[in-house]
């Protein structure tokens, strides 16, 4: 039975910039088969954004992974927001 596709929005905050978050999700998000982006927020204090679409299952898998973060992370809050896929990515990037 082919798994269902989807699409996540996420807002991790907490201390996710300056410790190699962006570069962790990618990684995650290429070993789960997902495709979408991954950029640093400005503004409201430190967050990141992550875009991905793919199988509902790899999806929720990134997003275990994006609530643990990497070592020198501290994830205070993951704001998630499940929506239809577009289509649009061919791959997974980091947005700089």
């Amino acid at each position: 039975m082919p798994t269902t596709s989807s699409r996540i929005h996420a807002v991790v905050q907490g201390r996710v910039q300056g410790v190699g978050f962006r570069a962790f999700v990618q990684r995650e998000a290429i070993a789960l088969g997902l495709n979408g982006t991954v950029r640093n927020l400005y503004f409201g204090g430190q967050q990141v954004e992550v875009v991905a679409e793919g199988p509902e299952d790899a999806l929720n898998r990134l997003l275990d992974q994006l609530r643990a973060g990497p070592r020198l992370s501290g994830v205070d809050r993951v704001d998630v927001t499940w929506e239809t896929p577009r289509g649009e990515f061919t791959d997974f990037r980091i947005i700089h």
